[in-house]
């Protein structure tokens, strides 16, 4: 089964916005590279650094519970550490979200945008810890042609983005992916294999673009599937440099 990448994408922040690549390096037994490093907590989450383990989702400020973060355009530099930040309606941020003060002074700004947030609001930082929302689901693969065929039965054109994934395939059939647990893929030169569909929760329901709750997205799935399935996590098994228009390929067995 042939299909090719079309897209790749980190998201620095947990919850907040994409950003794309043109390539990245798959590492095996890692989480795809600078994905996740930062969350918000959304009162205390319960996260020790110094013994870093996985914390569910609805603890941080993500789109399943404050649609406003979909308001936040984030953009971070791996290197340097600096954030920048844009809110819709204006409103700019900058700081090195690796010091604490920079952290602080981003909790700070995001409150009066988040004024929905349980709170308080305060960023807390992986430091080789990825705050994925399975433990074991290390990078996620989206099948454009499942979401593609939901957009055809509810009528509704929807944001690739609100799925979240690292990686988006075209030429694959249509929730073709849901029966590949267990299968080897091959991305580019990169081996990966199949470790579970995604079952979603009510973060796609939000248009990335209008931080509007404009569909029960898991109600969609149920009502036309049966399920509540969208997209695979997949692990690591042989590293490579991935690249946007390379081979993505179901291995035989």
């Amino acid at each position: 089964m042939t299909g090719v990448i079309a897209a790749l994408f980190r998201h620095p922040i947990k919850g907040f916005s994409p950003e794309k690549l043109g390539r990245e390096r798959l590492t095996p037994g890692e989480p795809f590279p600078n994905d996740r490093l930062f969350a918000v907590e959304n009162g205390p989450s319960g996260f020790d650094p110094a013994a870093p383990g996985f914390i569910p989702k609805q603890r941080f400020a993500v789109l399943a519970s404050i649609a406003d973060v979909a308001k936040i355009r984030t953009r971070f530099d791996p290197a340097s550490g600096k954030l920048r930040a844009l809110a819709r309606g204006g409103g700019t941020f900058e700081a090195n979200l690796r010091s604490a003060e920079g952290k602080q002074a981003f909790a700070e700004w995001l409150e009066p945008i988040l004024d929905t947030a349980a709170g308080p609001l305060k960023v807390i930082d992986g430091v080789g810890h990825a705050f994925l929302d399975h433990p074991l689901g290390h990078i996620s693969i989206l099948n454009l042609a499942s979401l593609r065929d939901l957009e055809m039965r509810i009528g509704q054109r929807l944001d690739p983005g609100r799925l979240r994934a690292n990686l988006h395939v075209e030429g694959w059939p249509a929730w073709i992916e849901n029966g590949w647990s267990g299968r080897q893929l091959a991305l580019g030169a990169a081996r990966v294999r199949v470790f579970a569909p995604i079952s979603r929760c009510a973060a796609p329901g939000v248009d990335p673009q209008t931080a509007l709750r404009d569909v029960d997205f898991t109600a969609e799935l149920h009502r036309h599937y049966g399920h509540v399935l969208c997209g695979v996590y997949v692990q690591v098994e042989h590293g490579a440099v991935v690249a946007q228009g390379d081979a993505a390929d179901a291995l035989p067995g």
